[in-house]
């Protein structure tokens, strides 16, 4: 299969065989990826509260998007670059993880990725409408309700993934 093929090849890259064996490289690229998970965390789940009506309800729905999305995007790229330094560490137990945490924190990913673009194409272009309102519209509570539940998920299954490869 052509996706086996791959991983053998990313494992004996230089790269790879970098991120395994430095005795610093991984345990730093980890140390950003979670701190960077904490900050977008915080942020996310402030945002989702927000949107469900529990905090930040005396500010508007629009200008807590317009403070917090910089950080949310920016937190996102970077532990997507972190994670994908270290998945490159070693690619081929990271994907034949069985159970495969791996498998299903990918898939979270893509799903939290829908919540967001299906908020933002559906509920979220109408914010100024909605935003002073006592209340949130029930298809934004619906996205702060899913996308809280589908992060829990991703770092539970995130750190799964720890408990089921083999030390390096």
């Amino acid at each position: 299969m052509w996706l086996d093929s791959f991983l053998a090849w990313l494992a004996n890259t230089h790269f790879s065989t970098v991120m395994r064996e430095s005795t610093w490289a991984e345990p730093i690229v980890e140390s950003i990826h979670v701190l960077t998970l904490t900050l977008f965390l915080g942020f996310a789940v402030l945002l989702d509260l927000r949107l469900i009506g529990v905090c930040l309800v005396r500010k508007r729905a629009s200008e807590v998007l317009a403070q917090f999305n910089p950080w949310l995007f920016g937190g996102f790229a970077v532990m997507v670059v972190t994670g994908t330094l270290l998945f490159s560490g070693d690619p081929v137990s990271f994907y034949h993880t069985h159970p495969p945490f791996f498998k299903i924190k990918m898939m979270l990913l893509v799903v939290a990725g829908l919540n967001v673009l299906i908020f933002n194409l559906g509920i979220g272009r109408q914010v100024a409408q909605w935003d002073t309102r006592p209340t949130t519209p029930p298809a934004a509570k619906a996205a702060g309700i899913v996308s809280i539940v589908l992060w829990v998920l991703i770092v539970a299954a995130g750190r799964a993934i720890a408990y089921v490869l083999p030390p390096p």
